[in-house]
């Protein structure tokens, strides 16, 4: 534990930490109540996804901004801004909602605002953890955060299937914009060291920079691409899953939802279904939390990559509630493992210079792409069905596994020396890693 938990030594971490823990909830609970509150008003696996697109297709296009604003500014303080603005566009949501005005043109509204966002918020808050912690526990604090993520992902949708059912979206939404004052405080409590931010030249040029650093360094390319692929093909079953709760796997949950008083089980259902992913999703990134070092990771990324490929295979084969509950804990294991496992090595790699620039990058892989995934799997999922949609895109991510696995030995020598050449080897000394690169 006291290996697994390093990085809360750090008072700012452990501020950072609590109010994100209580923030993540409210925002779990928001995504899977907008999620229903979509299918439910329309019916359509199409409009599911174009809401998805909607939400994260403005984090492809601003992230390359959001990433010099983060290099060139005070992260704190950026931080804490996009924090407010997504308390206030939570606050608007629940508002239409709970006095019944709400439609879906405002909900492709909003959730598009939200993305703008989330643009900012993304690379300024992955650039301001070494901030929180410092290089030596950086690696660590990685991994808590993606804990924290994703134990929110159990308890969040767990509570949203349960409101949503009881009383409605609308209180969902509510407690979401609650719960962001608990982060924002524990921002403005924090006391950081002053930091100098450089300011001269083009923010164009500064971009392209960023651009031409990972064009150009294999490793970091690699990754990267992996991860677009997986966010493009294999990511798109979380939009649709509220299609097999209430279509595909309609052999469940009755007995939950009559024991909650609910008379929609099938909200239940995908409140379920989310939880149980949530709790793979956890497991993977408590496994890489108890890593001290960095060393054997690109082999872990391609073996998560396959395991989240064959698992989400056997998930879109299932037509049993409960034995598709139980194959979403290693889809959700698998699909964190690669996700923080890739987002340790970038930042090991990555000079501090740089460290916004390429994280807007990763960004726009990780959430920038899945938009466009989004919008497809929703359309094939509306032609062909739900299942087919998400069996092609687990084939397409298993070929983009083993492509990685083949690169792998002709990246590793090099992805090795950028970690030494930044001091991020975690517990393994930088003479042995140096040692380790001679050799081969």
């Amino acid at each position: 534990m006291p290996v697994t938990l390093r990085a809360l030594k750090h008072r700012n971490f452990q501020l950072f930490s609590g109010g994100q823990l209580i923030s993540l909830v409210g925002t779990w609970m928001q995504n899977v109540a907008q999620a229903w509150l979509v299918y439910r008003l329309t019916r359509s696996s199409l409009l599911l996804g174009s809401v998805g697109f909607a939400s994260q297709f403005p984090v492809f296009l601003f992230s390359p901004l959001g990433g010099i604003v983060a290099d060139r500014y005070n992260r704190h303080r950026v931080v804490i801004a996009t924090q407010t603005a997504s308390m206030i566009l939570a606050c608007i949501l629940a508002g239409l909602t709970l006095v019944h005005l709400i439609t879906v043109p405002e909900i492709f509204v909003l959730a598009a605002l939200l993305g703008v966002v989330n643009a900012f918020d993304i690379p300024g808050r992955q650039a301001f953890l070494v901030e929180m912690v410092g290089k030596e526990d950086l690696i660590n604090a990685i991994a808590l955060n993606s804990s924290m993520f994703n134990g929110a992902r159990i308890i969040g949708p767990a509570i949203a299937g349960v409101l949503v059912a009881k009383i409605g979206e609308g209180w969902c939404f509510f407690a979401n914009a609650v719960s962001y004052i608990a982060v924002i405080i524990g921002l403005v409590m924090m006391r950081l060291p002053p930091r100098t931010y450089w300011r001269h030249g083009s923010p164009i040029a500064h971009i392209i920079e960023g651009f031409r650093w990972v064009r150009d360094t294999a490793p970091i390319r690699a990754l990267l691409l992996l991860l677009g692929l997986v966010s493009l093909v294999a990511m798109p079953y979380t939009v649709l899953m509220p299609v097999f709760a209430d279509r595909v796997l309609r052999g469940g949950g009755e007995h939950l939802a009559v024991l909650i008083g609910s008379h929609d089980p099938g909200a239940v259902r995908l409140g379920i279904l989310m939880g149980a992913t949530g709790v793979g999703a956890l497991l993977g990134a408590l496994t890489l939390a108890t890593r001290t070092g960095v060393y054997g990771l690109g082999r872990w990324i391609t073996f998560s990559c396959a395991g989240f490929a064959v698992s989400l295979m056997a998930f879109s084969l299932s037509r049993n509630f409960w034995l598709s509950t139980t194959l979403l804990v290693p889809v959700g294991y698998c699909m964190m493992l690669q996700m923080s496992a890739s987002n340790t090595l970038i930042q090991a790699m990555v000079p501090d210079d740089l460290r916004g620039r390429v994280m807007s990058i990763y960004s726009m892989m990780f959430m920038g792409m899945a938009p466009f995934g989004a919008f497809l799997g929703g359309a094939v999922a509306d032609r062909l069905g739900a299942p087919l949609a998400v069996l092609m895109g687990a084939v397409a991510g298993l070929g983009g596994a083993a492509m990685f696995g083949i690169r792998l030995p002709k990246i590793r020598a090099e992805a090795r020396r950028l970690i030494v050449a930044q001091q991020m080897v975690g517990g393994e000394p930088a003479q042995e890693m140096t040692a380790a690169i001679a050799k081969e």
